[in-house]
């Protein structure tokens, strides 16, 4: 299923109708997909290339600032069309689909929703064009799903803050040119003791460390961020001190919607792959699909994958209404994540041994799909999310 919600609320019923913008933006994100990153898919992904200069043809489309208002350079679209965006991208390859969702919804999006006009004068411009590439800080190596334990402190010394520590999984920690990084201004433990700054590349004493050798997401560039003594300018805070923990958890929940929509496009390039090589692989003399074995197979997948694609049409449309989206975010991400990963996993079998060879692009979608169970909260901690929200109603 490839339609996606417009703004009708869900109380008045769904309405499946793709509007015209949705079919632009995804008729050229599929368009752009398709010329200029499959034929370097596993190029990229062997070396480990984060190629920049792709981000950059990105920029000039649009599709790095998708949701930025046109009046900071940006499309000014809302996330049924950067969903779709997400969606044809990953279809095609992970790697590039997680980079634009994460400068996109993360970097971009925490800017877009805290900053104030001056400093989204001064970064959004360059962010949505992808003149600059963006970053986002949270995570450090013993602080994954307990941010509030983090240990990056910035102390206040005249009109600067001074940072130290590190962060780690930072998606573009080597190749961004700015980062919005958490980092804790007040007691440790307290939801009142973090704060968001945004730190520009070449700012002394901000370094990056070392490039993590993944097992999927390989084009796709995550580093740690290191932090000496760096003086970060106070006019860089993003709201009120102490506020960076509550924007964080606001910022997750878009994100999620993010994963969720990248998971889908995993779930169905694996799908598209596997219903082709079932129609074209011949054994006792017919078409592997004939089987219902296999037929079967394909039956669960096309059906997980749209109840998926279900959930992620309604947290977008609850974010493009600015109604609160954190049950429904957590579900999309937690089930479209688990939905990729077992979409991934029967497309190899349907594969067979030829699925386990990198000569045909299953194996890629199974090692990329992953992630999508870990990153920006892991399963379990949708399920933590989802049912507090549960017991709350």
């Amino acid at each position: 299923m490839d339609t996606l919600l417009t703004d009708t609320p869900l109380a008045g019923g769904l309405d499946f109708s793709v509007s015209d913008n949705e079919r632009m933006v995804g008729q050229m994100a599929k368009d752009f997909a398709e010329r200029y990153i499959r034929p370097h898919v596993m190029e990229w992904d062997e070396a480990q290339t984060f190629p920049i200069p792709l981000f950059k043809q990105l920029g000039e489309l649009g599709m790095m600032g998708v949701m930025v208002p046109e009046q900071y350079g940006g499309s000014g679209f809302g996330y049924n069309e950067y969903v779709t965006v997400i969606v044809e991208i990953a279809r095609v390859c992970g790697s590039i689909g997680l980079s634009v969702a994460a400068h996109n919804s993360l970097c971009t999006g925490h800017i877009m929703a805290f900053a104030n006009d001056e400093q989204k004068q001064r970064w959004l411009p360059k962010l949505a064009t992808a003149e600059w590439i963006g970053a986002w800080g949270l995570t450090e190596a013993n602080t994954g799903s307990d941010a509030l334990g983090m240990a990056t402190t910035a102390v206040l010394d005249g009109d600067e803050y001074v940072v130290n520590g590190s962060k780690n999984w930072i998606t573009h920690g080597k190749s961004g040119n700015v980062a919005v990084v958490m980092v804790r201004t007040g007691e440790k433990g307290s939801s009142k003791g973090i704060s968001a700054l945004v730190i520009e590349k070449g700012t002394p004493g901000f370094t990056h460390g070392k490039k993590e050798n993944k097992l999927g997401m390989r084009a796709s560039e995550t580093t740690e961020l290191i932090f000496d003594n760096c003086r970060v300018p106070k006019a860089n805070l993003l709201g009120v001190e102490g506020e960076g923990f509550k924007q964080a958890m606001k910022v997750l929940d878009g994100g999620r919607i993010s994963i969720a929509a990248l998971s889908l496009g995993i779930a169905k390039g694996a799908f598209d792959a596997a219903v082709a090589y079932a129609k074209e692989r011949k054994q006792f003399g017919q078409p592997i699909a004939n089987f219902q074995g296999i037929a079967f197979k394909l039956a669960d997948m096309a059906t997980e994958i749209e109840a998926a694609e279900l959930l992620i049409m309604q947290a977008a449309d609850l974010k493009n209404r600015h109604q609160p989206v954190t049950k429904q975010s957590a579900m999309a991400k937690y089930y479209a994540s688990e939905v990729a990963v077992r979409t991934a996993t029967e497309a190899v079998q349907i594969f067979g041994g030829y699925g386990y060879t990198k000569d045909f692009p299953v194996e890629k979608f199974y090692r990329d799909a992953k992630l999508c169970t870990i990153g920006e909260g892991t399963s379990e901690i949708q399920k933590i999310v989802i049912s507090r929200e549960v017991l709350r109603d």
